[in-house]
């Protein structure tokens, strides 16, 4: 590509020899993520990969994409640009865990109003941690250089997940009975979701980021900044250890949204307030915003990134399995009958 020059797409606003300069830059961050089914490296048209399917009797691939939000202003305005890839992986491959599927694969999209090469590997650096968290490999992805439509500090960050799961592992929630128990696999913070409301509230335009809060232990930007528990390995543990019949990703519409799309039709999911253990940005957002408590539930995780629905006679077999990946889980609630599919009390 040494050859590759226009000076008339660079007098446009393009800078196409900053993006080959990005890919370089990119590459050693890329390198920890390759697995044994990687089959091309990355420059190419199409990034190529040979799942193993050994021990399957019908392999099927579960797809899934997402974007990191309005959370990638807080890095803008922090000019902290490392964790947000890990978000960006973690809005993907926590979807397609709930189904049973193991990640396989990732592409990432960066969308940047100036393409500045060093940006744009330190992004990717955080796109290729997530894929080592979750034990997918990047196999590619798109930088886009958008002069004009965007500012040129301004960017969007959105990926692609490829997991497979053998058919008859597939979590069936019709399997789900009353008696079940529902287990909380904590988050880190707000995750990624609700951030324009996050914004709205401590007036992050004009707000100091950099001022501690003693009942965070830290800066208000770094509560806002943690990235994205990424649940796959403890998961796939708990479903190996443990009979699950459902597994709710609490993201955006928080418990309302999220669990009840687990939930067959007659069955409910009570929760009980009190057990869940609310990490203090949470009692800071709800303060300082005065919002609701049911909002508070109905548009944040409030501490459970993702619940889990096990057998109760398997329950603690689910929760051995969970911790001794790192995940501290423990019982939020119960299933029992009821049309609405949900009740916080």
């Amino acid at each position: 590509m040494n050859n590759s020059h226009s000076a008339s797409y660079a007098a446009a606003g393009v800078n196409i020899e900053a993006g080959y300069e990005g890919v370089r830059l990119m590459k050693k961050h890329v390198a920890r993520t390759m697995t044994p089914g990687v089959v091309s490296d990355i420059g190419g048209f199409g990034g190529l990969f040979t799942p193993d399917i050994s021990g399957m009797t019908e392999p099927t691939l579960v797809m899934g994409t997402d974007g990191v939000g309005t959370k990638q202003r807080i890095a803008q305005l922090l000019d902290k640009h490392d964790t947000v890839g890990i978000d960006c992986v973690a809005m993907c491959v926590n979807d397609i865990v709930c189904c049973g599927a193991k990640p396989i694969a990732f592409l990432d999209y960066i969308a940047i109003g100036k393409n500045v090469p060093e940006k744009v590997a330190t992004l990717v650096s955080g796109v290729a941690e997530g894929c080592v968290q979750s034990g997918c490999a990047l196999i590619g992805g798109e930088t886009a250089e958008h002069p004009g439509t965007m500012s040129a500090d301004d960017y969007d960050l959105a990926g692609f997940a490829v997991g497979i799961v053998d058919k008859s592992k597939i979590i069936d929630q019709n399997k789900m009975q009353v008696g079940d128990v529902v287990l909380a696999l904590p988050s880190s913070g707000i995750h990624s979701n609700g951030y324009s409301l996050v914004r709205k509230v401590f007036d992050v335009e004009n707000a100091d980021l950099n001022k501690y809060y003693d009942e965070l232990g830290q800066t208000l930007g770094e509560a806002l900044l943690t990235p994205t528990v990424i649940y796959v390995k403890p998961v796939l543990a708990a479903m190996d250890a443990a009979e699950v019949h459902g597994v709710s990703h609490i993201t955006g519409g928080g418990f309302y949204e999220n669990v009840p799309r687990c939930i067959p039709d007659g069955l409910c999911a009570v929760i009980e307030k009190e057990a869940i253990k609310v990490p203090a940005i949470f009692n800071l957002l709800q303060r300082e915003g005065n919002i609701p408590e049911r909002d508070m539930y109905n548009t944040y995780n409030m501490g459970v990134g993702m619940a889990l629905i096990v057998n109760r006679e398997t329950a603690d077999a689910a929760m051995a399995a969970l911790k001794a990946e790192g995940c501290d889980a423990y019982v939020i609630g119960e299933i029992t009958t009821g049309a609405d599919k949900i009740v916080l009390r």
